[in-house]
């Protein structure tokens, strides 16, 4: 396969280029010499029709993304398992989260084979844990189509410290507490209060190992004010006993929500909607993502971004945190006057241009006007 190491320009359709060269560090070495191809630049445009390599290991096809913002903390790795496949079993010691982006299939968990099992079903959107120590086995339940499959986790951070891959994937270890019981490991998700936040989107949290449909899901809550505006709404998503954890926005047609910044690792995936992005680091130029169903980027550390939605239906992002043990930790905002763009302050440039997107589509924007005058703007059934 072509490769190529040249930068990828900021605002040309030049968003992404495979490059195994270059690699520097453990998880570089290990990922570079499967073959398969490494994805880097700012985004992927769509998931499901991004070229794969043959992964003989695990009888799939695969890729590795290693986007900008990555820059060494997360990994994403696409999976497309064969039509009426499944992938022979894989012991990982540590967790991982998989989004579905497309195609139906079935994962059983268990600790040794021929041992205590359980399996549940996934579909398109599912949004689902594979836990550390367990053996995790993939099926695709379609016999016509191949399913796609989004990880994630924090593996090439892991590896900085303990360089050896066959610690991660050939690791006698097992979990000797007994108070996880398998047949609850997947039931149902829960909600519980955040135990110091007490409002705005991570006022209460979705527990769960397992959440059948992020596109459909409605268990939202109303942002709070002054968070990131857009009357959005939001789920804070955590897998119990795991580090990863995520969160998923919703906002109207024909609106954005503010800029703002933290640190590196955050992986986000579009599930529903028509919209851009626009990123960019203090003082330099800015980068435009255009994304839909299945796209996928990473916000450099540090850089400021905001989203913006203009398709006629509301649009949903998954983001995939860092770990919470960073001192930038994922998308908290600590200091919302250094940290958070309002409104009034924006570069002209940011309305101008959303404005523009909307017009060449021939629609308007939903954004009141007073938004940009009162930094306090409560807005209507929203924040």
């Amino acid at each position: 396969m072509q490769t190529t190491t040249e930068t990828p320009a900021a605002n040309t359709g030049e968003h992404w280029i495979k490059d195994p060269a270059g690699a520097f560090g453990a998880w570089d070495r290990w990922s570079t010499s499967t073959g398969l191809p490494i994805y880097q630049g700012y985004f992927i445009p769509d998931l499901r029709t991004v070229d794969l390599g043959w992964w003989e290991d695990r009888q799939c096809h695969a890729a590795f993304l290693k986007l900008s913002g990555q820059e060494g903390v997360s990994e994403g790795r696409v999976t497309e398992i064969p039509a009426g496949q499944t992938m022979p079993p894989l012991k990982f010691s540590i967790d991982e989260a998989v989004y579905v982006v497309e195609g139906r299939g079935l994962t059983s968990i268990f600790k040794e084979p021929g041992g205590e099992t359980v399996s549940f079903e996934w579909q398109k959107h599912s949004f689902f844990r594979l836990p550390r120590h367990f053996h995790h086995q993939l099926s695709n339940v379609q016999g016509n189509a191949p399913a796609r499959l989004l990880h994630f986790n924090y593996l090439p951070i892991t590896m900085q410290s303990i360089p050896d891959p066959d610690f991660f994937f050939n690791n006698p270890y097992t979990d000797s507490h007994d108070d996880l019981s398998l047949g609850e490991l997947y039931s149902e998700a829960k909600t519980m209060q955040h135990p110091f936040r007490q409002g705005g989107r991570g006022s209460n949290i979705w527990a769960g190992n397992f959440f059948p449909d992020m596109r459909a899901w409605d268990r939202l809550s109303q942002q709070g004010t002054g968070v990131r505006g857009a009357a959005a709404r939001g789920v804070s998503i955590s897998f119990p006993g795991s580090p990863i954890t995520s969160h998923m926005a919703v906002f109207p047609p024909f609106t954005y929500k503010k800029a703002h910044r933290h640190g590196p690792g955050v992986v986000i995936v579009i599930p529903t909607g028509e919209g851009f992005s626009i990123m960019w680091e203090e003082g330099k130029e800015k980068v435009m993502i255009p994304w839909n169903e299945s796209s996928v980027f990473v916000p450099p550390n540090r850089w400021f971004h905001q989203h913006f939605n203009v398709g006629n239906a509301p649009a949903r992002y998954l983001a995939m945190h860092a770990l919470p043990g960073l001192s930038t930790y994922s998308e908290r905002v600590d200091d919302l006057a250094r940290d958070q763009i309002e409104y009034p302050d924006e570069d002209p440039y940011i309305r101008q241009t959303f404005e523009a997107e909307l017009a060449k589509r021939g629609l308007t924007s939903n954004m009141p006007e007073g938004a940009y005058l009162d930094r306090d703007y409560k807005w209507a059934g929203g924040e």
